[in-house]
């Protein structure tokens, strides 16, 4: 299966919806083959009889099932794909049910209410955790593979414990899984481009409300009210970063009133149908001082330095090297100034693979591989001591090099409400 359109020279498209019956678009029934048939190949090629999925971003990629909200970080939700098996999910009480009725692909019988604690909640004690290792190896007994190791992503000590108490090998699955995950079919390069359109609209809605006296997390309710309107299904996280907040970068928001002459900048973490966007953009309020202009002209060579390098069969640590080392703007170490310069894969999960940063590129490069889908961050402080640009795109990786998902415009310092 390709994982690429064919038609790289043509932009990616960002459809209005994800399927009509007069366009090709999204085609569901093949973006749950092609995941399904990556993670299988993954198990395959591993000395694992059986993958014992926790991560819910693995789960949906084996599944092709999501519940999120309050449920997202409780370890509620488990899956076992073993080797010529079809995945088992235990769902969180009723959500098993829905999904029998609303899940074809799973076999009924494959979609089982579980629950192991709620993070402890519930105390191992009570004997939940042990129950569901019993029921799990009696499981791979029957497909005898009892023997081989299973691969588990992400687990709750108590659980593992009883694992091994079981007599069960325990082995790292989520490096085969981040594998799997890399390489993007157009299906999932689609609903990330529209994603990325979902970003777009919203930065037009922030220029037209970042003025003089509106607060940081005002500009946040704004953009999560847009993108809930706009069909996004979770938004993680946005950013909203002002004034002498910009150097250093805090990475969260706060209530800060904006003021005339403020550099402003904001990421919106955001998913559509689960794939997700991490999309920078930096203005000026009103108006903008040299010193910030100086700075955004220096993080945007950055950017394009480093867009313009990608493309398949180079290595991530040519990426990292066009990129300033950390005492170059004002860190001490790589790991001071970690997620400054920086890159990282999207797909249904916020960092997956390649990671790309001096802090670990240079010495354990990634190859950059045709239908990876990344992000590519900058950021420079200003002369001034307290403004900062912070610039990204999300990039896919095509045959003839990079095509970038990130369209509202970031060539200049883009200044909101002009004077």
């Amino acid at each position: 299966m390709n994982a690429m359109n064919p038609q790289t020279t043509r932009p990616i498209p960002a459809y209005g919806h994800s399927a009509v019956d007069y366009e090709q678009r999204v085609d569901y029934e093949r973006l749950r083959a092609y995941r399904l048939e990556r993670a299988r190949a993954a198990l395959a090629s591993s000395e694992c009889g059986a993958f014992l999925l926790f991560d819910f971003y693995n789960i949906r990629y084996t599944t092709q099932t999501w519940i999120g909200g309050a449920l997202g970080d409780k370890m509620t939700r488990y899956a076992l794909l073993t080797r010529g098996g079809e995945p088992v999910l235990w769902d969180f009480g009723s959500a098993a049910r829905h999904h029998q009725l609303y899940a074809p692909w799973l076999r009924p019988e494959n979609s089982r209410a579980g629950m192991l604690g709620m993070r402890g909640a519930i105390s191992p004690e009570v004997g939940l955790m042990r129950s569901a290792v019993t029921e799990i190896k009696g499981m791979l007994e029957d497909a005898g593979i009892a023997d081989l190791p299973v691969g588990v992503d992400i687990v709750e000590p108590p659980f593992l414990f009883e694992m091994q108490r079981q007599g069960l090998k325990v082995v790292d699955a989520q490096q085969l899984m981040l594998d799997a995950r890399q390489i993007k079919s157009s299906d999932e390069i689609a609903l990330l481009s529209m994603a990325a359109a979902m970003v777009d609209g919203v930065y037009q809605d922030i220029v037209e409300a970042l003025k003089p006296g509106v607060r940081e997390n005002e500009i946040v309710a704004l953009a999560n009210k847009r993108l809930y309107e706009m069909g996004s299904d979770q938004v993680e996280a946005i950013n909203a970063v002002s004034g002498e907040r910009c150097n250093p970068h805090p990475h969260n928001f706060s209530d800060r009133i904006i003021r005339p002459g403020d550099q402003a900048f904001f990421d919106i973490i955001q998913s559509y149908n689960g794939y997700r966007t991490c999309y920078y953009r930096t203005f000026a309020v009103g108006s903008s001082t040299s010193s910030q202009r100086d700075a955004y002209t220096k993080a945007r060579e950055w950017m394009d330095a480093a867009i313009a390098i990608v493309k398949p069969g180079i290595g991530t640590d040519q990426v990292a090297r066009v990129w300033p080392a950390a005492n170059e703007f004002g860190f001490a170490s790589e790991m001071a100034a970690f997620g400054l310069q920086f890159g990282h894969g999207l797909g249904l999960g916020l960092h997956e693979r390649p990671i790309i940063s001096r802090l670990n590129s240079l010495d354990s490069p990634v190859e950059i591989q045709e239908g990876m889908v990344f992000a590519l961050e900058t950021y420079c402080p200003a002369s001034d001591g307290f403004s900062a640009a912070r610039i990204e795109e999300e990039v896919v990786v095509t045959a003839d090099g990079a095509q970038v998902l990130t369209r509202f415009p970031a060539q200049e310092l883009f200044v909101a409400n002009r004077y």
